[in-house]
């Protein structure tokens, strides 16, 4: 789907696969791919000039590829280790182009671009634990991402509980996870949305597989009756 909001374009592909377009002509991608579940299949841009990996699921070297150029900036969380990732042997410092990393409390400015973070877990006594009752999502294993494209702030909390400081930021996009099972569900999201006020909602993570199906336009309906705008992929 694509949405013009403001100075910006917006993409969302699958998954929490975004690509982030101001009208000076920056583009920036969140957490393209991964391979396995084809939200970029037959996509090779290579345009991104900002390219952000919230996590270890996340971390597809393959589609980097397919978004990034020569003189891209790879921002990726602290915790990422290839060693640790069945499904790739390319570690995050290997690739060519610049890449940095970031813990889950930053924030800094790359040129034109605003960018911070902020933690992104499950809670390990929530209901989004494994059938051992870990969190899919530890603490200090990935965060969120807050950008700012000309003049825009778009945010995506990474896969992630509903936490306090979700309430601290100032948001105009906001992209927040749905699914449930490894993330906040629709209710706990839209309850969120009707907190923090964004100027517009569009939710991402969901229906990309079977353990994170739900029911965006249930969602849409509740965001709405908050007074939140919203759109959805149609």
């Amino acid at each position: 789907m694509t949405v013009r909001f403001d100075a910006l374009t917006v993409d969302w592909f699958g998954l929490a696969t975004i690509r982030l377009e101001g009208q000076t002509g920056v583009v920036v991608y969140i957490d393209p791919g991964p391979e396995p579940y084809g939200v970029l299949d037959d996509y090779d841009a290579r345009d991104g000039d900002l390219v952000l990996v919230s996590h270890d699921h996340h971390y597809d070297p393959v589609s980097i590829r397919r978004v990034a150029h020569e003189e891209s900036l790879i921002v990726v969380h602290e915790s990422i280790d290839a060693s640790e990732i069945d499904r790739v042997d390319e570690d995050p410092d290997d690739l060519p182009y610049d890449v940095e990393r970031v813990g889950a409390d930053d924030s800094f400015v790359l040129g034109p671009l605003d960018l911070f973070t902020t933690p992104a877990s499950n809670d390990p006594d929530g209901p989004h634990t494994d059938e051992n009752g870990d969190p899919y999502h530890p603490e200090g294993r990935g965060c969120g991402f807050g950008v700012t494209v000309d003049g825009v702030t778009a945010y995506w909390p990474g896969d992630t509980d509903v936490s306090p400081v979700h309430e601290t930021v100032a948001v105009d996009l906001f992209f927040p996870p749905i699914g449930g099972t490894f993330t906040m569900d629709r209710h706990e999201a839209a309850a969120l949305a009707a907190r923090i006020e964004p100027n517009l909602v569009l939710p991402v993570h969901y229906d990309t597989f079977e353990g994170i199906e739900t029911d965006d336009e249930a969602f849409a309906v509740e965001v709405a009756s908050s007074g939140v705008p919203i759109v959805l992929d149609r």
